[in-house]
């Protein structure tokens, strides 16, 4: 079961991060820089892509993924339309990857150390969905500022959650 809700809170936050990409009225904007702030909109959207496809695609389900990490934060002007499919790519691993994982899996140790620590591997799932809310607070601030549009994209919604009887 808890695979699931890690599944669901996951794709529930590349989806939204897939609807701010959707609201930047240009390429161009979503790639505008901002005095004090140091990532884009596109390098968030990079970044976040490429960070789930490789601990939970290439750590956990082992789907081959390279991860550039430099890549993800030394590329510029990449059209939204790539952006939006590397954030497909990373929903399709979290969809491919967490249901075979089962009570034992979640519960064991993360396969690999992270900054140079053990962790468990629930607790770490955990801590990329915090990683991703944090990320879309950035990008959400980033596009209202680049637009100067302060409507919201329904970000972070208990509406995707699964209602209980």
């Amino acid at each position: 079961m808890l695979n699931k809700t890690l599944e669901l809170l996951l794709v529930r936050e590349l989806r939204a991060i897939k609807r701010e990409i959707e609201a930047y009225p240009s390429d161009a904007a979503v790639w505008k820089t901002m005095p004090g702030v140091p990532n884009t909109g596109g390098t968030l959207a990079l970044h976040v892509a490429g960070n789930i496809q490789h601990f939970i695609g290439s750590i956990l389900g082992r789907d081959g993924f390279v991860r550039d990490r430099e890549a993800e934060f030394a590329r510029r002007d990449v059209g939204r339309h790539e952006l939006l499919a590397g954030l497909d790519a990373a929903i399709a691993s979290v969809q491919r990857t967490l249901p075979r994982m089962n009570e034992q899996s979640l519960t064991a140790p993360y396969p690999e150390p992270i900054a140079r620590r053990r962790v468990g591997t629930s607790d770490f799932a955990l801590h990329l969905i915090a990683h991703l809310a944090y990320h879309l607070g950035q990008l959400d601030y980033h596009r209202r500022a680049v637009t100067a549009d302060a409507t919201g994209i329904d970000a972070v919604s208990v509406r995707e959650l699964p209602e209980v009887a």
